[in-house]
């Protein structure tokens, strides 16, 4: 957990990692692992920092770090999902959140804002309260306009680049899930399955890249499940259109396989899950690029 002050805090709101060339029409973006606190955010929440921390995706970049080293650019987030989830549509906010109204605009009663995960999320995973009091509409604002927009210009210039170089593009979509269902989950108490394939239903990728997802991982001794509980979130739903050759799979991984939930600290699983995602990262950067385009 990065707490350092910085004069501008969004001086650097992401990370690319780029391969030497990028080779294959497959781009992995990492929304959820970053770990850069803001002193401001902090001194707003009622939380201490490791209860805060229970909505990262935790070490889920380091996960795919071998993407560039398979040709493919690596896209992560620095700011933590409990300040500003990028996973959503611009202003999914609640408005119970708010000392003032908010604009007509304002998405206030999708099932992730009614869930207290909107943009700006009301709680973290295990469903404590985040905040001491409530926000201005000029703070989500600011994080909107000064991380939200950056990232997703920046995931967009990758997927436009890829796809005038291949004439298509698959964007890998990283994240990890609590081994237990939560309290905001559909699945609240259940033990989870080692990893979720989410594709919205087959709509948002070609069928055939789900299968070969799939297939790694059972070979690899996982036990996986398609779209329950996580079909996919917005950059799944909003990038993934297969007719036009841009297909979007998002992958969840659970925690107990690689970390103490609880601590953060990585556990001796670590080691054999990297190398097995990296095993996943070289079958989808194999898979043929005629296949992927319209």
């Amino acid at each position: 957990m990065d707490t350092a002050a910085q004069q501008d805090p969004f001086d650097t709101v992401l990370d690319i990692q780029m391969p030497a060339e990028q080779r294959v029409p497959v781009v992995f973006a990492s929304p959820h692992s970053g770990c850069y606190y803001p002193e401001d955010f902090l001194a707003q929440s009622a939380l201490d920092p490791q209860t805060l921390r229970r909505s990262e995706d935790t070490y889920v970049d380091d996960l795919f770090a071998a993407a560039p080293a398979h040709g493919a650019p690596l896209l992560r987030a620095r700011f933590p999902r409990a300040y500003i989830d990028i996973n959503r549509e611009a202003y999914e906010l609640d408005p119970q959140m708010f000392d003032g109204p908010l604009p007509v605009y304002a998405n206030v009663d999708s099932p992730r804002v009614s869930a207290g995960l909107g943009t700006i999320a009301r709680v973290v995973s295990t469903g404590a309260e985040i905040y001491r009091r409530k926000l201005s509409f000029a703070e989500a604002e600011r994080r909107i306009e000064g991380i939200y927009r950056p990232y997703h210009a920046t995931l967009t210039r990758l997927i436009e680049e890829t796809e005038r170089r291949f004439g298509c593009c698959l964007i890998v979509d990283c994240h990890s899930m609590p081994s237990i269902g939560g309290p905001t989950d559909a699945d609240t108490g259940t033990s989870r399955f080692d990893a979720v394939l989410g594709d919205c239903f087959g709509t948002s990728c070609a069928p055939f890249i789900t299968e070969a997802a799939e297939k790694t991982l059972r070979d690899l001794g996982f036990r996986v499940v398609r779209n329950t509980p996580y079909a996919g979130g917005y950059t799944t739903r909003h990038y993934g259109i297969p007719a036009q050759g841009r297909h979007t799979l998002q992958i969840e991984v659970n925690r107990r396989l690689y970390m103490n939930e609880t601590t953060h600290r990585k556990i001796p699983g670590f080691t054999r899950l990297q190398q097995d995602l990296t095993i996943l990262i070289a079958t989808l950067t194999s898979l043929p690029t005629s296949d992927l385009r319209p």
